[in-house]
């Protein structure tokens, strides 16, 4: 599990952007947004992932650039079953600070320092052993380089979720991503992203990986060759905070697909995984043992979580 490892500062904006920005005057944009939330949590898209993943009966191993204050952070992660055996520590600079403004309809405007998290081309993956899936998520530009070529060095299935840094890569890294993944996972507004830059939509992404588009509230779609599943959105007992439920979300669909589901039953797990943590504050506040959540999912779905082998 490759990417960031970072403290986030959460506002919630109680009303929408969109009302707030004018599209024909985005060239010189002074907003100012009054929140009424404000928390300081643990985040960061690769211990986001891993700490769902533990949760969901995983051992993942986090393979991120953390600082000097990440001791306290790494022992937590540790208790929540997350392998914090391979991050590399780095003294002498901070963990990356994330500072997230969300609105009501999930939409975020983010400002990231990146402390340590720029150290992360330091990690060679080519040292681990008996590693079956690689996942690189944002993290440094030459840190996602290094460990998308790593990963097919190495022969394992890469899992490529560039997201937020899919303007700071380089072409030739968002080109080696997507030829080398297994798994392809992004939002409707990264995937077009990615389009723009490439000339391959979600169809064409589909020809040689599996392809999961996310859009909130409204579901997602997982495309696999011709193989199109739409999956709809588990509604929440509560709407806290979509902070982290792209992540919770991408950790249920690894976990399923790991075990064999077939596309549709990795997108229901997936979707019921990112709903736990919509229902709670911050990306790692929820809690649920396997046994929990197989009861929920039968209660959504009305059926088994029945799997295959591990794959």
């Amino acid at each position: 599990m490759t990417g960031s490892v970072a403290f986030d500062t959460i506002m919630v904006f109680p009303g929408r952007f969109g009302e707030h920005i004018l599209p024909e005057k985005t060239h010189l944009i002074n907003v100012s947004f009054l929140v009424n939330r404000l928390e300081r949590r643990r985040g960061g898209t690769a211990a986001n992932i891993a700490y769902n993943l533990a949760l969901l009966g995983e051992r993942p191993l986090l393979c991120a650039a953390v600082g000097s204050d990440f001791s306290e952070y790494g022992a937590s992660l540790s208790r929540a079953g997350v392998d914090t055996s391979s991050t590399l520590g780095c003294d002498d600079v901070p963990t990356a600070s994330c500072f997230i403004t969300t609105d009501l309809e999930d939409n975020q405007i983010t400002a990231f320092f990146p402390g340590a998290m720029a150290r992360a081309a330091d990690i060679d993956l080519r040292a681990l052993e008996g590693i079956e899936h690689v996942v690189v998520t944002p993290d440094s530009p030459d840190g996602m380089a290094a460990h998308v070529a790593q990963a097919r060095e190495m022969g394992a299935r890469l899992v490529f979720a560039p997201a937020q840094q899919i303007p700071s890569i380089g072409d030739d890294t968002l080109l080696a991503g997507l030829d080398s993944a297994w798994l392809v996972v992004g939002n409707d507004y990264e995937l077009e992203l990615v389009r723009n830059r490439t000339g391959r939509d979600a169809t064409e992404l589909a020809r040689r990986s599996i392809v999961a588009v996310t859009r909130g509230a409204r579901g997602s779609q997982i495309l696999s060759g011709d193989q199109v599943v739409t999956v709809e959105a588990v509604p929440p007992r509560q709407v806290v905070d979509p902070t982290g439920a792209g992540d919770a979300y991408m950790a249920g669909l690894l976990a399923a697909l790991r075990r064999g589901l077939d596309l549709a039953g990795a997108g229901r797990m997936a979707s019921l995984a990112a709903t736990y943590a919509v229902e709670h504050q911050g990306p790692q506040a929820h809690r649920f043992t396997t046994a929990e959540f197989s009861d929920r999912y039968r209660e959504v779905f009305g059926g088994e979580l029945v799997a295959g082998p591990v794959r």
